[in-house]
């Protein structure tokens, strides 16, 4: 597998599809050289790439229905829908521990993407450089707009990777990566469309953000027609929910989570055949 790089979408709850594809990737110990991801996609990777099974199921579908993981009095408490502090610090540290040994010290390199909320434009942090960082950065990527605040870092004010740069294939082209396995959490067919939370609220101190999210269903689609045409030039291997479900960024249901979970881990064993020849051809 040379010059290929796994990239991995965002979307919140969405992204338990995606812990089901790395699931079976772990089950066939099958690791990318380069990973990068945004938001959910950030946060199943480090589970991933830190050798893990299972951890992501048991924190993100075991306690979904835990107020502190995802409430209303979560917001109205703290201004953040998802626990940020119970998320990115009580169960890494605490309930379900987060091996992060094992993660420095693999082999694989993972980019977690964010939102430079002054300059709007995308930030990408290396684990070879910011490795010791990895929480802060995952909360970060994950901090979305108006649900959650920003996170300084780095003289940087962070939100949301997925707002500037929402399935980051051309930066791993860009960083060498000639084939890309992109693993999507909604189904072929979907198209944004334009968001109507910028109509009742909005920026005061980082007003690039409110210009970033009033295009970001543009960015989004133009990303989507890229793929298609790198997908038809052989460039990229897709795996995207063969079925579409109703689950929504902020699901808290575990019967639908899991289901979407299992989706994912069957998709990529029904194309894994596929995927192989297209990396080792």
């Amino acid at each position: 597998m040379v010059n290929t790089g796994l990239v991995l979408e965002g979307g919140g709850m969405r992204g338990l599809y995606t812990a089901g594809v790395l699931e079976y990737f772990m089950k066939e110990d099958l690791y990318f050289p380069y990973v990068i991801g945004v938001s959910a996609g950030a946060c199943m990777a480090a589970s991933y790439l830190s050798r893990q099974p299972g951890r992501n199921k048991a924190v993100n579908i075991d306690f979904a229905e835990d107020k502190r993981y995802l409430s209303l009095r979560n917001y109205l408490k703290k201004r953040e829908l998802f626990g940020m502090d119970f998320l990115f610090d009580e169960i890494p540290n605490k309930l379900v521990p987060f091996d992060i040994d094992t993660y420095k010290n693999s082999p694989e390199q993972l980019i977690i993407g964010a939102t430079d909320c002054d300059l709007g434009e995308p930030v990408y942090y290396r684990k070879d450089e910011h490795g010791d960082h990895l929480l802060t950065l995952l909360r970060a990527s994950s901090s979305l707009p108006f649900v959650a605040p920003t996170v300084a870092y780095d003289n940087r004010f962070l939100l949301d990777g997925g707002i500037i740069d929402p399935i980051p294939v051309k930066k791993a082209q860009q960083d060498g990566n000639q084939r890309t396995v992109i693993i999507m959490t909604k189904p072929a067919g979907y198209f944004k469309r334009p968001s109507r939370l910028g109509s009742f609220f909005t920026y005061k101190r980082h007003p690039k953000i409110n210009e970033l999210l009033a295009i970001r269903h543009k960015r989004y689609n133009d990303t989507l027609s890229y793929i298609k045409a790198e997908e038809q030039k052989g460039n990229v291997f897709v795996i995207q929910p063969s079925v579409a479900m109703p689950v929504g960024r902020v699901e808290k249901n575990k019967v639908k989570l899991q289901a979407l979970y299992e989706l994912g881990w069957q998709d990529a064993k029904n194309q894994y055949k596929r995927l192989e020849m297209f990396l080792y051809e």
